[in-house]
């Protein structure tokens, strides 16, 4: 089955390979992004040239977001699938970052799947049908040091994604996770550093323990071809492909160990879960009508 699917943060990253992973898969596609006509015009021509349609989006923005929605959907006559991938990282000591540093990855990650979703939900529910695919993290399920505000948000949005799993299951609607390990891409070169550098500097010799970290990290994942960005775009084109009503719930994506823990952290509260559905009478909202 083909999709009509909008994807979020299309102008690098993964983003830009699951755009073209949808398109070599026959979906017809719509990528959005900040100021396609300027500063992201190489990008936008070349997703354009690929046969995806462009259309501009700030997730930060709701009016930006509810016009960016509607040109999504006239350019593709429909929509069937959202892809929120839109997202900043972080790196640096929890304590250093301000509340105004906390306020901007959460409008990002975390406001802003909220405003896409809210912006296509009732387009999917009208019409029985779609799939709200929400790309999160390892880092949504575990705590690692060094990337607080960052957990936090992936933390939020696996919370986001459970709410409108249950709340739109009578409509046909279905919701996702793709849960990705650390990966070498673009992302990793925009990360946000704490705007407190005299509270970063009062931690003495561990202020510098998270560039080293993250320098360590990056040497990692270089050294590990396994670790391959494409692989996520391979997870979204799987789970976008899976016949209604029976692709998982979460999906994690990961070559380098931490993911197998994850796995199993996800059955657990997958069983956990069904239990107290199932002692509250509510199980039948786990599950989408289809």
């Amino acid at each position: 089955m083909t999709h009509k699917i909008l994807v979020t943060g299309a102008s690098s990253g993964f983003g830009t390979l699951i755009v073209h992973a949808l398109l070599a898969e026959g979906h017809a596609v719509a990528g959005s992004m900040r100021d396609p006509d300027g500063r992201n015009a190489a990008v936008a021509k070349a997703l354009r040239d690929a046969g995806a349609s462009v259309v501009a989006i700030d997730v930060t923005d709701d009016a930006s977001v509810d016009a960016g929605v509607q040109a999504a959907v006239e350019a593709l006559g429909g929509l069937t699938v959202l892809v929120n991938n839109a997202g900043i990282g972080v790196s640096g000591l929890i304590e250093a970052f301000t509340p105004q540093d906390f306020q901007r990855v959460f409008d990002v990650n975390v406001f802003g799947v909220q405003r896409m979703n809210r912006a296509v939900a009732p387009l999917f529910r009208e019409q029985g049908h779609g799939l709200l695919l929400h790309i999160s993290s390892l880092l949504g399920r575990i705590a690692v040091p060094f990337y607080g505000p960052y957990n936090a948000t992936k933390w939020a949005v696996e919370a986001i994604a459970e709410g409108y799993r249950v709340e739109l299951s009578a409509f046909g609607v279905e919701v996702a996770l793709i849960e990705p390990g650390g990966y070498p891409t673009a992302f990793m070169d925009r990360l946000l550093r704490p705007s407190d550098a005299a509270r970063t500097a009062s931690y003495g010799p561990m202020a510098d323990a998270p560039e080293q970290t993250l320098k360590g990290f990056h040497e990692m994942l270089v050294a590990n071809p396994a670790q391959d960005p494409a692989n996520v775009a391979r997870a979204v084109v799987a789970r976008v492909g899976a016949p209604a009503g029976e692709g998982p719930l979460r999906t994690v994506v990961d070559s380098l160990g931490m993911g197998v823990g994850v796995e199993a952290l996800n059955q657990g509260l997958e069983q956990v879960t069904e239990a107290v559905y199932g002692n509250m009478g509510i199980a039948h909202m786990l599950t989408p009508t289809t």
